[in-house]
């Protein structure tokens, strides 16, 4: 899932410009305000289905008729999958705590989101970038989290250093604000596990912010059973890793590109493409987890695509390098090399 992978026009370098002019950027339309609230209500639903479906310990039995004919077992998977769908939807209209928790689930995770987008969206317009409001994405129930992301285009260049690094980071850093709050109500709210029969087990791995919140508040990560909010925080924190890796147009890019320039840019996106693969291939034969795949792809298109120039070359200055070290601790927090594995 890439939560938030902001698209910049690439364009001719442009030479310095003597003098920072930001112009005022038009207000959202009715229309678009409409499709940003279509596509975020069409998420709320999709996220709060997967949420009922992560957190449900039943199982919808649909009753199918054996398959005949190359037609039947054509149209056995789709007809599986709508009647899962609708057997999910059932359980959670006819359970109205189990609601609750696919509701919460929902709203934590596109508070996440929401508070990522709409953090480039606002540095965006303090700068005078004409940016779209967030296009959140729904994903079919079942597949996912509910969402494949969100992601805000921006349509004019950028204008200073200053701009594309305060842009790049303000995402995942008031993305981070919000994950911290849910995820200690994740912990709080934790109920003991229970106890799981040999087999195939999915771990989902925790990244160093909640082993570090869980040893404050006296938890044991590996006692206790996933709730909505400690999932929601769980993927927020992996979206946020993702975002910041170095590559490309992604946040880390726009910030290792805005901090040591052009150059190191490109040799740390692909070293960075470099460290993922390997991990990647060591996660597939150590723990039979092919995630690490989904980011290989990523990267691998992020790397093709050339990042712009920034009008105004000016140093960041010193309080802009201490966020820097901010996000870059960010990042420390929020990644786990083997965030799934199966045993």
């Amino acid at each position: 899932m890439s939560e938030s992978i902001r698209v910049i026009p690439t364009f001719v370098d442009a030479p310095a410009a003597t003098a920072r002019t930001y112009r005022r950027v038009a207000r959202p339309t009715v229309r678009e305000w409409a499709r940003f609230a279509v596509l975020f209500l069409l998420t709320a639903v999709t996220t709060t289905i997967a949420g009922v479906v992560l957190v449900s310990t039943t199982l919808p039995e649909p009753a199918l008729r054996a398959p005949s004919g190359w037609l039947g077992y054509l149209l056995y998977i789709p007809e599986l999958y709508v009647k899962l769908v609708a057997g999910y939807i059932h359980l959670a209209l006819t359970q109205p705590a189990l609601l609750m928790q696919g509701a919460s689930f929902a709203g934590s995770l596109l508070a996440i989101l929401t508070a990522h987008e709409f953090g480039h969206y606002i540095a965006c317009r303090r700068y005078g970038v004409e940016a779209t409001l967030p296009f959140f994405i729904p994903s079919p129930p079942l597949i996912g989290p509910g969402t494949f992301g969100a992601f805000i285009k921006i349509k004019s260049t950028i204008p200073s250093r200053h701009a594309l690094f305060d842009i790049g980071v303000a995402g995942p850093l008031a993305g981070f604000v919000i994950v911290i709050p849910i995820a200690i109500i994740g912990l709080l709210t934790a109920q003991p596990a229970p106890l799981i029969p040999a087999g195939d087990v999915i771990y989902f791995n925790d990244p160093l912010l909640m082993r570090a919140l869980a040893k404050m508040l006296g938890v044991q990560l590996n006692q206790i059973s996933a709730n909505p909010f400690y999932l929601a925080a769980w993927i927020g924190l992996l979206v946020t890793s993702l975002n910041l890796l170095p590559v490309g147009q992604l946040d880390g890019g726009h910030a290792v590109y805005a901090v040591f320039g052009l150059r190191t840019h490109r040799l740390l996106g692909r070293a960075a493409f470099a460290v993922m693969t390997t991990l990647a291939v060591l996660g597939w034969f150590w723990h039979r987890s092919p995630s690490g795949f989904l980011y290989t792809v990523l990267l691998a298109i992020m790397l093709r695509v050339r990042h712009p120039q920034p009008v105004i070359n000016e140093p960041l200055g010193r309080a802009r390098l201490i966020v820097a070290l901010v996000t870059l601790l960010v990042f420390a927090l929020s990644f786990w090399p083997f965030p799934i594995t199966f045993s």
